[in-house]
């Protein structure tokens, strides 16, 4: 297979790349770290007062000594929900883990934030979760800590299709679909949310501490008159020695843990699908340089086979019609192992068959046309896809309108949303307007999609969308027979321009889960191979069929 790559002229403009890059990462896992602690420690001392693990500890406990926790989500509702004090990571946290090294869904309500109170972001935390347990066929376990609904945003969770109820109708069709579900009532369950256990195929509490109620005793006094204690209501003993509602009695929180794994160890093997994998090499050059190749400003152009150059195992890339549609690189590969097709972004301003210059980062009709047979390929031959997305969106102007740039990106586009095989999406610098379609952004049902800390995810840049949204201000007021002065124009530029970039950074879309992490580019191999195993459980794939494509 045909090596890419070349050595990197470690010149100004690499060192202050990799000083940008590393100076995100510092900011990132210093915010990461904070959102670790939840509620804070004074609130984790005491939950350990009354004898309870954070849910970060009951993860760690469950899943096997020394595996790696895959986690999802966890910079959800950053920046968020201020007015009530914050939501680190939603209150809720979840994502992969090995028990008995099979690979299961683990989803922890943190009960040291607002006690583990669901907050509208929370229900779509949670419905993630489930999405990810249906697409890959795993078991779910359900770690129950939550005193339910956040009742001044109630309007914002209870009644529609994708809010709290959604979770209940998916504990149903995930049964029926022979899904296993395990859940374990850790703390407070309550109203509604007392379905959700009960709904799971086995249900454990733990003594003393969880309590599974449809109304709690201040409710049941304030509805009926009856004065009754949580404990005598709903408790471990009412639910597994009188209403049967519950099936294992747990003393504490480590020995419900035990019981979890002893459950997961017995299950029975499932059918894999099959991705091929062989013995994984590292890349030929130093994944370190990545830091280096991506510029600071998001404007200028790189070789995106640089990058991929420091992926993809041994540096081989065999690319498919690597001399069309340059602007998009197509092409079979390796990474740890696992067979992969890349569809990436080239960012090179290059020539066309032609001989037409083709601004980088922007998708023509020749690349939309390679991309969506690439696709195709793909799926006949079961390989997953993989997509790096550097995109300011498809060509604009006559030129490209009258050469149906429109129906080449519906094929590609068409092909993306009807892939069988798993898609894997890394936003590793722009992600604009229809771009983010074509490149198998979050609305075309990527397995997992995960941003870089270069990242910037926007209809257009922040830069175009200023301009754009002051001259439409500016048109407004002079058919009012109002006028700005150049200082005014200046300042309302900058103030537009300043909440765009905000709302184009990484965070912003990982805390509305537009994202599922911001990863450091060093950990894209680990991202993409736990990927392809994680979808390796799905079972045999649905037959691929692309409807009606314009050509």
């Amino acid at each position: 297979m045909p090596q890419i790559g070349r050595e990197i002229k470690k010149d100004i403009a690499f060192n202050r790349n990799e000083d940008v890059t590393k100076n995100l990462i510092r900011v990132l896992e210093a915010k990461a770290k904070m959102i670790m602690l939840g509620g804070g420690e004074k609130a984790i001392e005491r939950l350990h007062a009354r004898n309870k693990l954070t849910a970060r500890e009951r993860i760690d406990k469950l899943i096997d000594p020394g595996s790696a926790f895959f986690e999802i989500g966890l910079f959800t509702a950053y920046d968020m929900y201020k007015e009530y004090g914050g939501a680190p990571s939603s209150g809720t946290v979840f994502g992969i883990g090995k028990i008995h090294n099979r690979d299961v869904v683990i989803v922890a309500n943190d009960a040291t934030v607002k006690a583990g109170a669901w907050f509208p972001i929370t229900c779509k935390k949670n419905l993630r979760a489930q999405e990810i347990s249906i697409e890959n066929r795993l078991p779910i376990v359900y770690l129950v800590d939550s005193a339910g609904v956040f009742l001044p945003l109630q309007s914002e969770i209870f009644p529609d299709k994708e809010h709290f109820g959604r979770i209940f109708r998916n504990n149903a069709i995930m049964s029926s679909l022979g899904i296993t579900q395990i859940a374990a009532i850790m703390g407070p369950c309550v109203a509604g949310g007392a379905y959700l256990p009960i709904m799971s195929d086995e249900a454990l509490i733990v003594d003393k501490t969880g309590y599974v109620f449809l109304a709690g005793s201040h409710l049941v006094k304030a509805a009926i008159g009856e004065e009754i204690d949580n404990e005598d209501l709903g408790g471990a003993t009412v639910h597994c020695e009188i209403s049967g509602v519950t099936d294992y009695k747990m003393k504490d929180d480590e020995t419900c843990l035990n019981q979890i794994q002893n459950i997961i160890g017995k299950l029975g093997d499932r059918h894999k699908t099959g991705f091929d994998r062989i013995a994984p090499q590292p890349p030929k050059f130093d994944e370190k340089e990545i830091y280096g190749i991506i510029p600071e400003e998001r404007t200028k152009p790189y070789d995106m086979h640089q990058v991929l150059a420091r992926i993809v195992d041994n540096s081989e890339l065999d690319e498919y019609k690597r001399d069309y549609g340059k602007t998009v690189i197509t092409g079979y590969a390796r990474i740890d192992g696992w067979a992969v097709g890349i569809v990436a972004n080239q960012r090179l301003i290059v020539k066309n068959a032609e001989g037409e210059m083709q601004v980088g980062g922007v998708i023509y009709s020749d690349s939309a046309d390679k991309a969506a047979r690439f696709i195709m390929n793909c799926n006949q031959k079961k390989i997953p896809l993989v997509f790096f997305q550097d995109v300011t969106g498809f060509m604009v102007g006559s030129r490209a309108e009258h050469g149906g740039i429109i129906k080449d990106g519906a094929k590609m586009v068409n092909t993306v949303a009807n892939s069988v095989v798993p898609k894997l999406t890394i936003i590793v610098g722009n992600s604009y307007g229809a771009g983010n379609y074509a490149m198998c952004g979050k609305a075309y049902d990527p397995r997992f999609i995960v941003g870089w800390p270069s990242a910037k995810i926007a209809v257009m840049g922040g830069d175009q969308a200023s301009k754009t949204l002051l001259g439409i201000r500016l048109q407004a007021m002079k058919k009012r027979g109002e006028e700005l002065s150049e200082e005014e124009k200046a300042k309302q530029l900058k103030e537009i321009k300043d909440r765009y970039d905000a709302e184009t950074d990484p965070l912003f879309a990982a805390a509305r889960i537009w994202i599922d992490d911001i990863i450091d580019p060093l950990h894209t191999r680990t991202f993409i191979s736990r990927g392809i195993e994680i979808a390796n459980y799905q079972g045999e794939l649905p037959e691929f069929n692309s409807g009606v494509i314009q050509t």
